[in-house]
């Protein structure tokens, strides 16, 4: 007696699935499926490149030769042009005639600003200024609100009372965070202007009716044609040098230009 279930097989009969032909159809479908698969992928790739081949060179054919030819025309790459820039209306430090010109774009309110004169103004101005090699000019750049121009409206009343590099120091010794801008009021001003010597009531008359605010905004499309973009900027003989440098950076620069 048969103690298992056994299958008869017919091999001339079509209707009768044999256990072989189950076993190859778990098999091969699996694997059809799997090769379909990574055949549209491929084939989805490859009309992608020939598409994306088609529109570079549909680009090329179009795209305009003129930028191309004006920077053959130009600087060399990697050499930054010389920008003719004056040194304002403010007092300069230094000596007129001396071989180096600095002139600094700055914001009354910029951080990055007060880090430079923190740092390092002090001592370009003792070993450059001091010392007959370079003049120092500052220019106004004021873009941080409403605030700084408040700020620059201040340097330019304390300019007319012959303060400027007080109240210029003062405002940046004393420069709070970007976020506090209570100092920057008319009254507040006035007041750190008379205890820098200066007459109050001339001053916050100057402030109150923007006397001088046309000499701020000429300094700042001064430098929006030279190309300022952010401060502090420095134009060394007019080579433009970006943020609050160390001295060293300065130096070198500097340095380059008195060896002409």
């Amino acid at each position: 007696m048969k103690k298992f279930h056994s299958i008869n097989l017919k091999s001339q009969d079509s209707d009768v699935t044999t256990t072989t032909e189950i076993v190859k159809q778990n098999i091969y479908t699996p694997l059809l499926v799997v090769a379909l698969i990574i055949t549209s992928f491929l084939l989805g790739m490859f009309i992608t490149k020939v598409q994306l081949q088609s529109d570079t060179k549909a680009l090329a054919a179009t795209a305009p030769t003129q930028n191309v030819a004006g920077a053959q025309a130009g600087a060399p790459a990697g050499i930054p042009p010389i920008v003719q820039v004056d040194n304002g209306h403010f007092p300069i430090k230094g000596t007129t005639g001396a071989k180096v010109q600095i002139v600094a774009f700055e914001d009354m309110r910029c951080p990055f600003c007060k880090q430079f004169f923190d740092n390092t103004e002090s001592q370009l101005i003792k070993e450059y200024v001091d010392s007959g090699k370079a003049t120092f000019a500052f220019r106004q750049y004021e873009f941080l609100g409403p605030a700084s121009l408040v700020a620059g409206n201040a340097i330019e009343c304390a300019n007319d009372q012959n303060k400027f590099w007080e109240m210029h120091d003062y405002l940046y010794k004393n420069q709070p965070s970007e976020t506090d801008t209570s100092m920057y009021t008319s009254d507040n001003l006035s007041q750190i202007a008379g205890t820098l010597g200066m007459d109050a009531t001339q001053f916050k008359g100057c402030m109150d009716n923007k006397t001088d605010d046309k000499k701020m905004q000429d300094d700042i499309a001064a430098g929006q044609k030279a190309g300022v973009s952010g401060t502090p900027t420095f134009y060394i003989n007019g080579k433009q040098l970006v943020g609050a440098q160390p001295l060293s950076a300065i130096e070198t620069v500097v340095n380059q230009e008195l060896s002409k």
